[in-house]
């Protein structure tokens, strides 16, 4: 089966299965059957998947992940401030670390919403359809929301890391207040609390709260460096830590925290 054949695969066996799009047509343009192929992917329920259907979505999404190009976190340059702080701009799903971050929601499910730009939904489009069943199982276990500043831990599927920690942090709607920026350090802890339990050597900060949850971008970059700082003088386990940044803005900032 080529990797053609892989997508166009895939994408009848959702669209057999959705309500909502059952007998649409599929384009004959690629690029717009890989976004069916994700909105479908993003709007399903966690529901089983059979052996066939894994087997050929995990092969083309390796074979997607090896197309877009995979960056190991430990040849990247080390900041000025510390040699275990790396800043690095680019796509996180395509960062290979022992653990990425994932800003996710209270429901701990991925974003739902067809091609989001929010780094929930790329994790989980990218990781394949095994993560929000893990997540889901997590959060059936736990029978309640996700709370602010928490973390849980899931294997990373088919991104090029080994673990997707996911943690929930603090939504800003006004004024930004003492609470907000504690949850935001606890959501760092708690990652890098998790990491270390876990013997990892490192892992990767997307910048959370920044997005959809209107954190300040420039006292988000000031507490999460502050905390990991914090953090490591008590903890030898992890030897690296990478703030991922999307945006140029964010790059900058950053950049002068870590000069």
């Amino acid at each position: 089966m080529t990797h053609n054949e892989k997508l166009l695969y895939l994408t009848q066996e959702l669209l057999s299965e959705s309500s909502q799009y059952k007998g649409m047509a599929i384009p004959s343009d690629i690029g717009k059957q890989k976004r069916l192929l994700r909105t479908l992917m993003n709007i399903r329920e966690p529901l089983p998947i059979t052996s066939e259907f894994q087997e050929i979505q995990d092969q083309y999404l390796s074979e997607e992940a090896t197309e877009k190009g995979i960056v190991d976190g430990n040849e990247l340059p080390a900041s000025k401030l510390d040699s275990r702080l790396v800043l690095w701009k680019g796509d996180i799903t395509a960062l290979k670390a022992d653990a990425i971050v994932n800003a996710a929601n209270s429901k701990l499910l991925g974003c739902f919403v067809p091609c989001h730009s929010c780094v929930d939904n790329i994790i989980h489009s990218v990781s394949g359809i095994q993560l929000r069943l893990a997540c889901h199982g997590i959060m059936e276990g736990q029978g309640h929301e996700e709370p602010t500043g928490r973390a849980k831990i899931t294997p990373a599927f088919n991104l090029p890391s080994d673990y997707v920690i996911h943690t929930v942090g603090p939504i800003v709607s006004g004024r930004l207040t003492e609470t907000h920026c504690s949850q935001l350090a606890d959501c760092y802890k708690a990652c890098l609390g998790l990491a270390s339990e876990k013997k990892l050597k490192s892992i990767a900060f997307c910048c959370i709260s920044t997005g959809q949850f209107h954190f300040p971008h420039g006292r988000a970059a000031e507490i999460a460096v502050q905390t990991v700082q914090e953090f490591l003088k008590e903890d030898s386990q992890i030897e690296r830590v990478i703030f991922n940044v999307f945006q140029d803005e964010d790059y900058e900032i950053y950049k002068r925290i870590l000069e």
